[in-house]
C-alpha cells in the first residue's frame, strides 16, 4: 500500500509544480490566451484533487501504527492545494487591472465613479475568497478530525480484540490447570488407599504370625 501512495505523492508534486508555473502566468496573459490557460489549471487542479482522494483512500488502508507519518504528509499536501487553489483565485482577480484600464481609456478621462466601483468590486471578491478560503480550511480540519478519531477507534478496537484474546488465553490455562489438580488429586487419594491397605495387610499378618508362633509354643509347652 505504501509504494501506491509514494506513486501518487510524486504525480502530485510533479502537477502541483507545473500548476504552480501556470498560475504565475496568467496575471501576464490576455485575451483567449489567458482563457485558455485558465481552463488548463482548472483542470489540473481537479486532478491534484483527485490524487488527493486517492492518497487519502491509501492511508486508510495502512496498518494503525504506521499510519500517523502518512497522515501527517497528507495534511501538508492538504495545505499546499489550498494555497494553490487561493493563488489561482488571486491570479484571475488580477484581470479588473486590465478590466480599469479599459474603462478609463488611454487618456484617463473616465469617471472617478466607475474605477471606485471597480475597486470596490475587487475588494468584495477578495474579501469572498477570503471567506471561502476559511470555510475550506475549517471543513478540512473537521474532516481530519472524523479520520483521527475513526483511526483511534479502530485502535481502540484492535486493543480490545488483543485483550480479549489474552483472557481466553488465561481461561484455557485456567481450565488445564484444574484439570491436572483434579488429576493429581485422584493421583494422591489411589496412593494414599493403597499405602492404608498395605499396612492393614501388614498388621494381619503380623497377628497371624504371633498367634502361630504362641500357638507353636503353648503346644511345645504343653508336650512335654
Amino acid at each position: 500500500m505504501s509504494s501506491d501512495f509514494e506513486s501518487y505523492e510524486q504525480d502530485f508534486a510533479v502537477l502541483t509544480a507545473d500548476i504552480t508555473g501556470r498560475i504565475g502566468k496568467v496575471p501576464k496573459l490576455v485575451g483567449d490566451e489567458k482563457k485558455q490557460m485558465v481552463a488548463n489549471v482548472e483542470k489540473q487542479l481537479e486532478e491534484a484533487r483527485e490524487l488527493l482522494e486517492q492518497m487519502e483512500l491509501e492511508v486508510r488502508e495502512i496498518p494503525p501504527q504506521s499510519r500517523g507519518m502518512y497522515s501527517s504528509r497528507m495534511r501538508s499536501y492538504k495545505q499546499e492545494m489550498g494555497k494553490l487553489e487561493a493563488d489561482f483565485k488571486r491570479s484571475r482577480i488580477a484581470y479588473s487591472d486590465e478590466v480599469r484600464n479599459e474603462l478609463l481609456g488611454d487618456d484617463g478621462n473616465s469617471s472617478e465613479n466607475q474605477l471606485i466601483k471597480l475597486r470596490e468590486e475587487r475588494a468584495h471578491l477578495l474579501d469572498n475568497t477570503e471567506r471561502l478560503e476559511r470555510s475550506s480550511r475549517r471543513l478540512e480540519a473537521g474532516y481530519q478530525i472524523a479520520v483521527e478519531t475513526e483511526q483511534i477507534g479502530q485502535e481502540m478496537l484492535e486493543n480490545l480484540s488483543h485483550d480479549r484474546e489474552k483472557i481466553q488465553r488465561a481461561r484455557e490455562r485456567l481450565r488445564e490447570t484444574d484439570a491436572n489438580l483434579g488429576k493429581s488429586s485422584r493421583i494422591l487419594t489411589g496412593m494414599l488407599r493403597r499405602i492404608i491397605q498395605n499396612r492393614i495387610l501388614i498388621v494381619v499378618l503380623a497377628v497371624i504370625i504371633i498367634f502361630t508362633t504362641a500357638m507353636a509354643i503353648y503346644f511345645s509347652v504343653k508336650g512335654r
